[in-house]
C-alpha cells in the first residue's frame, strides 16, 4: 500500500482528498492511511475517532496521519490518540512540501516514538492569506470534477467551528480557474462544480473583488464547450446580480441551488448570528423561480438550535413549503465547545432528534411529490457510469442499462423509488 485517503464531510473534503493522495504520493510516503477529519458536527469528530482505532487494529503495520478540520481544531486531542503517528494541518495537507516534511517526520519517529506535542504539525490557519489552485481529477469517471475557488469564511455564526478550522476567506483567481476549467474540459471532463466554504464570498482579497456571478460569466463565455456548470451550496443574501442573471440566461448553468438558510425563524436566525431574515429567503426562492421557473431549490436546516421553541420549529418546517424546497440537508444541533451558541440554553437532546426526524420526514415527502411530478417526462442526464446518472436538476436517475461515464442524453421517466428517477 502506498497513500491510501479516508475522508469526512465536505465536498470540499472529497476534492481536497485527491490533492492529498496526489501530494502524499510525490513525496514519497508509503504504507500510510491519511483521515481527512470534518469538525462541523460533535459526530463527524466522533467518527472520525472511531475510523482511526478501527483502522490501526485492521492496519497494524500502517502509520496514520490525522488532517483536516477538526485536526486543525483539536490537534492535541488527536495527538493523543495512540493510534494516531501525525496530525497535519488544514492548509499543510495540500502542500508537497509539508507532505515531504511529514514523511522525514514518520521516518524518525519509526526509531524514536514522538510525544504527544511532537506529533503536531499544525499551524496558525488564521494567518493564510492566499488560496491556491490545485489542479483537479474528474470524478465519477470523466462526468464530473470539483474546483475549489474558495477557502475559509469570515462569518462567525455562533454554532460553527469551520473559520477556525479553515481560516479566513480567500479565493483564487478568474484566470486561474478559468485556465482549469478548460483543460479539464479538453480532457473531457462534461460537469463543473464550483465549491469552496463560502461561495458566495468569492473575491475576497483579488483585485477589483470580482463576485461569484462574475466568475460563472467569465467560465461560460470562455469555455463554450464545457457542458454544464454548478455551484455548491450558497448563501442567498450574498447572491450577486450577475450570477442570478447566469441562472437566467444560461442553460449550461444548471438550475440547481443548495442554500444555506438554518432556520426559518428571525429570532433563532439573529441568535445564530446569520445575515439574512426568513421574508429575505422567502423573496430569494421567488425570485429564482420567476427568473428559472424549473429551478430546484435545496436547503441546510439545524434542529433544535439552543432556545428553540415549538413555535420556532414550527416555522422552520414551514419555510420549506414557503420556499418550495424539495431537497434537504438536516443537522441536528451539534454544540461545539468554544462557541456562543454552546453557552446558550440548550434543547433537550430526545427533542432535537425528534425534531431532526420530524424536518427529515418533511424532506422526503418533498422529493417524492417532486419525483411524482417527474414521471411520465423526459429528463436530460449526465451519466456517472454503469447505470446511474444525475439530471440537471441533480435529482438521482437509476438507468435501465449500464452506461459508460461522461454521457450527457435525455431518458423517458417511467417511475421513482422516493429517492431517485427510474427509466425503463
Amino acid at each position: 500500500m502506498a497513500v491510501d485517503v479516508v475522508s469526512f464531510g465536505c465536498r470540499l473534503n472529497a476534492y481536497e482528498a485527491q490533492v492529498i493522495r496526489r501530494a502524499a504520493d510525490g513525496a514519497g510516503l508509503k504504507d500510510t492511511v491519511v483521515v481527512n477529519t470534518c469538525a462541523v458536527t460533535s459526530e463527524a469528530v466522533r467518527q472520525a475517532r472511531q475510523t482511526i482505532r478501527r483502522l490501526r487494529r485492521e492496519q497494524p503495520a500502517a502509520r496514520i496521519v490525522v488532517t483536516g478540520c477538526a485536526a486543525q481544531t483539536e490537534p492535541l486531542a488527536f495527538a493523543r490518540m495512540a493510534e494516531v503517528d501525525l496530525v497535519l494541518g488544514n492548509d499543510q495537507k495540500l502542500q508537497e512540501l509539508a507532505w515531504q516534511d511529514t514523511r522525514l517526520a514518520l521516518d524518525r519517529a519509526a526509531v524514536s516514538p514522538l510525544r504527544d506535542k511532537e506529533k503536531i504539525h499544525v499551524d496558525d490557519i488564521m494567518t493564510v492569506e492566499t488560496a491556491a489552485l490545485h489542479p483537479a481529477e474528474s470524478l465519477h469517471g470523466r462526468a464530473r470534477a470539483f474546483i475549489q475557488v474558495q477557502n475559509g469564511c469570515d462569518h462567525r455564526c455562533t454554532f460553527c467551528v469551520i473559520p477556525y478550522g479553515r481560516g479566513n476567506s480567500r479565493s483564487v483567481s478568474m484566470a486561474e480557474v478559468v485556465t482549469q476549467v478548460r483543460q479539464l474540459v479538453e480532457r473531457g471532463c462534461r460537469e463543473i462544480v464550483l465549491t469552496g466554504v463560502d461561495i458566495t464570498s468569492y473575491g475576497t482579497g483579488l483585485p477589483g473583488s470580482p463576485r461569484l456571478g462574475a466568475l460563472v460569466k467569465q467560465i461560460l463565455k470562455q469555455v463554450p464547450d464545457l457542458a454544464r456548470l454548478r455551484i455548491s451550496s450558497i448563501d442567498s443574501v450574498e447572491v450577486d446580480h450577475d450570477l442570478l442573471d447566469a441562472l437566467a440566461s444560461d442553460a449550461r448553468f444548471m438550475p440547481h441551488l443548495h442554500l444555506s438558510l438554518q432556520s426559518g425563524d428571525d429570532l433563532l436566525l439573529k441568535r445564530m448570528k446569520r445575515r439574512h431574515q426568513r421574508a429575505q429567503a422567502v423573496a430569494f426562492c421567488e425570485r429564482a423561480r420567476g427568473l428559472r421557473p424549473d429551478v430546484v431549490l435545496g436547503a441546510d436546516l439545524i434542529a433544535g438550535f439552543p432556545t428553540e421553541s415549538e413555535a420556532m420549529f414550527s416555522r422552520s418546517l414551514d419555510l420549506v413549503d414557503d420556499c418550495g424546497l424539495v431537497q434537504l440537508h438536516v443537522f441536528p444541533f451539534s454544540l461545539r465547545p468554544g462557541t456562543p451558541a454552546a453557552r446558550m440554553p440548550q434543547v433537550p437532546h430526545d427533542v432535537i432528534k425528534e425534531r431532526a426526524r420530524v424536518l427529515r420526514h418533511k424532506g422526503e415527502a418533498q422529493l417524492r411529490a417532486h419525483l411524482e411530478r417527474l414521471v411520465g417526462t423526459t429528463q436530460r442526464l449526465l451519466s456517472e457510469g454503469r447505470d446511474r446518472g444525475r439530471t440537471e436538476h441533480y435529482i438521482a436517475v437509476k438507468l435501465d442499462r449500464a452506461v459508460g461515464p461522461g454521457l450527457i442524453f435525455d431518458v423517458a421517466v417511467t417511475g421513482h423509488d422516493g429517492a431517485q428517477l427510474l427509466t425503463a
